[in-house]
């Protein structure tokens, strides 16, 4: 049997993320173990909390990273008020604000693009900003603006032209995964770079 690279990549992502949930699980369960057994105390508290939002933090993003390079079929749901969740512990401890305004249930193939977008939006705002996500009639619309953008336009051009040879750092990752998410969903990016409009995705 052959499998495209496109799913083993899917296929990993979701291996490692399933093995990776459960001991992050468990570190959180000895944490609230920990303190209802009183070891929160004076002396330990700043170490518990520290702990405690380590924990928070990994779990947000094992459960983002789960969405982004996981598995996902065409028709297959997932709800709203999940990735709601998913982005609200995910951008707690980021200088970037996400606004997501998907009002209905989105599709998990839409789901798992517009999570490798938000990632690629993500490099380009390293002094924090907003990325906002809509849909209407015409389809999906990611965009985001900062006071000051960093956008290479060499890595942006992996969006609309997956053949372009660049180099990828492994934190770039979601540039060449996002068009293969694409073609999957059955989308056609289209993009849109500019000091003067930001960062414009549509699907």
């Amino acid at each position: 049997m052959t499998q495209s690279d496109a799913t083993l990549a899917d296929l990993l992502g979701s291996r490692i993320c399933h093995d990776l949930i459960s001991p992050i699980g468990a570190i959180s369960n000895g944490v609230e173990l920990l303190e209802m057994a009183g070891q929160s105390g004076t002396n330990g508290s700043a170490e518990i909390m520290l702990i405690s939002e380590s924990v928070a933090h990994a779990n947000a993003r094992i459960r983002y990273f789960r969405l982004a390079f996981g598995t996902a079929t065409r028709g297959q749901g997932i709800s709203n008020s999940e990735i709601q969740n998913i982005l609200k512990d995910y951008s707690a401890a980021s200088r970037v604000q996400i606004d997501w305004r998907i009002g209905a249930d989105p599709d998990r193939c839409d789901a798992k693009l517009a999570f490798l977008l938000l990632q690629c939006l993500e490099t380009a705002m390293p002094f924090g900003g907003t990325i906002s996500i809509t849909e209407d009639a015409s389809g999906w619309k990611i965009s985001g603006r900062a006071e000051k953008m960093k956008i290479n336009p060499e890595l942006w051009e992996v969006i609309s032209n997956p053949s372009a040879d660049f180099p990828l750092k492994p934190s770039e990752v979601q540039f060449a995964l996002a068009p293969q998410a694409a073609g999957q969903a059955g989308r056609v990016l289209t993009l849109e770079v500019g000091e003067d409009v930001g960062i414009v995705v549509q699907f």
